[in-house]
């Protein structure tokens, strides 16, 4: 059987062929689950992962509780996510608001994701925990307006990169589920943010390899996600954020299909994302 290629359906598309070895690694990240419908040559039609012998537990030394974890979903409404980006894009135009309309919009948006085991996931985060971040940030989105001072959006880059770092940190340490906060942190270092930060600005320049590093930075900061027993992947290529991305910004030129091109883009941007077996 080590010699089969796989294929998976996932959002109602084909994915594959995969490998053995690089198939049982989507098993074990999550990102197939024993609900995926899957297929193999020999076999009479799609079935699910669960009832294929010897797929899912079939490994000496895999437990049923490599199952554990899962892709993560999210059931953004295409009016409410609409809103929800008009609000945060006034908001942080009018700068005072800033603090308030970010803190509801991470509680609007974590309410609406779903990570296995994890139930009624919510944000604790409170306007008040970081609200000077929130108001340089806005102050910053009107650096490029100074037509007469050319350089301050570039001197103040450093300063935008150090403060979506604190973000960072401040979101992912205010989780919790069912009413007990989570452990979580980011223990990704600044130097080395900024260093990816950088690397992805610089790669804009290829036109299309700002992709590959975009999901390379991604998934550095997944693999620094620290108080779990679980890892986090971030599963989509480079590629895939490619194209998608593409059509989002040409689609969007014709304005009608914003609201649903961004509820595409971003259910799509979660999925991508999945969370493995707990570790001992």
């Amino acid at each position: 059987m080590s010699e089969r290629a796989w294929f998976f359906a996932s959002a109602g598309k084909q994915e594959g062929p995969f490998p053995e070895p690089q198939f049982r690694d989507l098993i074990a990240t999550g990102r197939v689950t024993p609900d995926t419908l899957v297929w193999s040559d020999g076999m009479s039609g799609w079935e699910k992962a669960s009832d294929v012998p010897g797929l899912i537990y079939g490994g000496a030394g895999q437990p049923p509780a490599l199952t554990a974890g899962g892709p993560v979903e999210a059931d953004f409404g295409v009016w409410s996510l609409f809103g929800w980006t008009l609000l945060v894009l006034v908001g942080t135009l009018l700068v005072i608001p800033a603090p308030w309309v970010m803190t509801g919009f991470y509680r609007w948006a974590v309410a609406h994701v779903r990570v296995p085991q994890r139930p009624n996931l919510a944000f604790t985060g409170q306007p008040g925990d970081i609200w000077w971040v929130f108001i340089l940030i806005a102050l910053g989105s009107y650096a490029g307006l100074a037509h007469h001072y050319w350089y301050l959006p570039y001197l103040f880059l450093p300063i935008q990169v150090f403060l979506s770092w604190l973000v960072i940190r401040w979101v992912i340490s205010h989780f919790s589920s069912e009413g007990q906060p989570l452990p979580l942190s980011f223990t990704g270092s600044f130097w080395a943010y900024i260093g990816w930060y950088i690397f992805l600005y610089v790669s804009f320049i290829t036109i299309i390899g700002w992709a590959w590093v975009a999901t390379a930075f991604m998934r550095w900061m997944c693999r620094n996600i620290a108080g779990t027993h679980r890892e986090v992947f971030f599963n989509a290529s480079g590629w895939q954020v490619l194209w998608r991305t593409w059509v989002y910004v040409l689609t969007c030129i014709f304005i009608i299909p914003i609201p649903w091109m961004t509820r595409w883009l971003a259910r799509w941007y979660v999925s991508q994302f999945s969370v493995g077996a707990p570790t001992t």
